[in-house]
Formats: C-alpha cells, structure tokens, sequence
C-alpha cells in the first residue's frame, strides 16, 4: 500500500508508538544537559570524520571538496515544541542507526522559515545533516509530515512514497539524444531510476548517485542476457539548464563513451516542468532553488520490475552497489 507524506517547502527525500520525554532507558525524565550532548555530537563527528577518512584513502577519487563533507541520516521522530526566535524543533526521535540513540533534543533547521509549518505532536521524517567539521552545527533538513496534529492543516504538495508493488505511471521525458521516451516502454526490463542534476556542486550527491549507476552499468554489461532486460535512467529536475546536450555531455563523463551506442542501456532524460512536478510527488523527490543558483533537493532511486510496478525505493545515498546489483538480477531474471 502507498505511504501519503506532506512535504513542507523547501523540500530539498510509520508512525510509531508515541514516547514520553525520557532518555533511551526509559523512566523519568533526566535534567538535559544541552551542553553534555552538543558535546557528545561533536565526539561523534569527530569519529565519523576519522571513518570517512579511513574509506577515503582506499579510493583513487579526488577527495571532496569540504562543502560536501555531509553524512545524511534518516530521522523519524515527534515535535515536542518549536523555537520560531532560534530556527528550531525540539523533537522526540527514535534511534538514528549508526549516530545516537532515541533521545528528546532540539535541532537547528536548515531553512528557520518553516518552523511554523510545524506543529507539536506532527510526527515527522527528516534528513539530519551531519558535517564532519565538528564545529559545524547539525541541521535538520528535507522534512516530511507523516502525521499531522492539526487535522485543519493542509499541504501544498502531497508527496508519495514508493513502495513495492506500486504502479509506475506512464511519464514521458526527452533523452540525451532528443528523442521521446517514455516508461512503458521499457515493461518487460528491470528500469532503474534515480534524480540528479547536471550542476550539481556536491561530489556526495549527484556525483556519487552517478558513479554508482556507471558501476551498476558495468555490473550488469559482464551477463549480456542480463543486460538485454535491464535500462538505466537519470532523471534530470533542472530542465530550464539540462538540455539534451548538456545531458549526453554529462552521461558521457560516466560511461565513457559520446558514442550513440553507448546510450542503448542507460538514458540521461529530462521531462518538461508538468511531468516533472508530478514525478517529484510519485517518487518521493524534493527540490527548490537555493539562493546561489544551485538547486537544494533530495535523492531518490527507484528500481521498476518488468511489469512496471515498484520493487524497491532507496531513498537518500547510503545504499550501496552491491546491494542495487543484486536488487537489478533479481528483477531482471523475473523477464526471462
């Protein structure tokens, strides 16, 4: 069954049992020390850039530049209260896998102007944005209301969440090569679909969901059965800068090859803005300009069965290759 997720402005990608204000172990409510866990954040960070520092050095890629030094992790959790004067929420969270525990703690917005869109008891979704410059402030991004406390709220912009099983609508988008394409065309293969931009800034962002398709590409190319019922597609949300031209450029960079041939298994398309807004709502992608012409959104990858129905969404970009491959076969083989 498909989740409906409100998703404030500026969008960038179940609600559980209610929790009282207490720390992880449960009773009553502890004093909060914000200054012992600011502190115990920062520890973090610290870690987390020595990790990040370990799994770049077993890489021949240039290192990313320190704007993009951000870990992004998924958090789920129910406002307790908000600050309009500070530009912040403070939220009672389930655990972040691999950050921190369930905890009740403010977190500074990335963008203040939506803090009154939030309500308390709204139980939301959110990217926290994580910089390894433990100095850096930890903040709060990409929010989706999953359950509203006011029941007279209602959003702008309804987004959904992909879930398997769901029915791809029949999009139409311009390819690298000029040409219409459109998703039905590809039933009977496994379709891999994820979001970027050609001008994006962040080696973390566009960039990694790209080189992770080209190994994906690869991956698949070795079986040329598999790769007979497998298609590849970068959707484009900048069409007023992502041309055909520009795309097939951009594509070439990461498959290494301008020639047609090259295309035949993985597309660089764009659709015009109606498509693209209904696209952002299936697909669960959020995006607005930033202020320095660079475009603030979420990542989302979504792999479509032969039948072209949903068999898995991966939001964010922590998922890895190997797991998308093995994802691809087991879709691909269904054509067979």
């Amino acid at each position: 069954m498909s989740t409906i997720a409100a998703r404030l402005k500026p969008c960038p990608f179940k609600a559980g049992p209610n929790r009282p204000t207490t720390n992880a172990s449960g009773g009553n409510p502890p004093a909060v020390n914000w200054c012992v866990i600011r502190f115990l954040l920062a520890c973090s960070l610290v870690f987390a850039a020595a990790l990040a520092g370990c799994r770049s050095s077993q890489t021949s890629e240039s290192p990313p530049s320190a704007a993009s030094n951000v870990k992004v992790y998924k958090l789920r959790g129910k406002v307790v209260s908000t600050d309009a004067a500070r530009g912040e929420v403070t939220l009672n969270h389930e655990a972040i896998p691999g950050f921190m525990e369930a905890m009740t703690m403010p977190y500074q917005l990335k963008d203040a102007n939506i803090v009154s869109e939030l309500h308390p008891g709204d139980v939301i979704t959110a990217d926290l944005l994580v910089s390894q410059d433990p100095n850096a402030d930890v903040l709060l991004d990409h929010i989706v209301v999953v359950g509203q406390a006011k029941p007279d709220y209602r959003p702008a912009v309804v987004y959904h969440v992909p879930a398997p099983g769901d029915a791809v609508p029949d999009f139409v988008l311009t390819n690298q090569d000029g040409r219409v394409i459109r998703f039905s065309q590809f039933h009977g293969k496994a379709l891999l679909v994820t979001f970027i931009y050609t001008r994006c800034p962040l080696p973390n962002f566009c960039p990694r969901v790209t080189r992770n398709f080209a190994a994906i590409e690869r991956g698949v190319a070795a079986d040329p059965s598999l790769l007979e019922r497998t298609q590849l597609m970068c959707v484009s949300f900048d069409p007023e800068h992502d041309t055909p031209e520009r795309l097939r450029a951009y594509g070439a960079m990461y498959i290494g090859s301008d020639a047609k041939s090259a295309f035949a298994h993985w597309d660089f398309a764009v659709p015009r803005k109606p498509v693209l807004t209904e696209m952002a709502k299936f697909f669960d992608v959020g995006f607005s300009d930033a202020a320095d012409g660079s475009i603030t959104h979420t990542l989302s990858t979504t792999l479509i069965g032969p039948d072209g129905k949903v068999v898995q969404f991966y939001p964010g970009n922590d998922w890895t290759v190997e797991q998308v491959l093995a994802d691809v076969k087991r879709a691909a083989g269904k054509a067979a």
